[in-house]
């Protein structure tokens, strides 16, 4: 049995990047682990779940939302939980 890197089995089930079914792929990957950072960095603070929506005035579930799933994240609510809950500073890149 031959054995595939992760890179050809995204290809060959997902497509090619630049497919558009492959991008989407990277992007939902992207918000998970978006969602993953956020819970660890709230864990980090001591921080519940119900604790950080009260600093950010959001309800918890929509924490927990964040959390499992980030990209439905927007920038403002993003900016709010690393600054107003966490006390940090968000850095962005881009890359062309």
């Amino acid at each position: 049995m031959e054995t595939k890197s992760w890179k050809e089995i995204k290809d060959s089930v997902y497509g090619e990047k630049g497919t558009e079914r492959r991008d989407e792929l990277e992007r939902d990957f992207e918000g998970f682990k978006i969602g993953l950072l956020l819970k660890k960095a709230r864990l980090e603070k001591n921080l519940t779940q119900t604790e950080l929506a009260e600093l950010v005035d959001k309800k918890r579930e929509y924490i927990s939302k964040i959390e499992n799933n980030g990209s439905n994240l927007t920038l403002k609510t993003l900016y709010d939980i690393v600054e107003k809950g966490f006390g940090g500073k968000v850095k962005i890149q881009i890359e062309l």
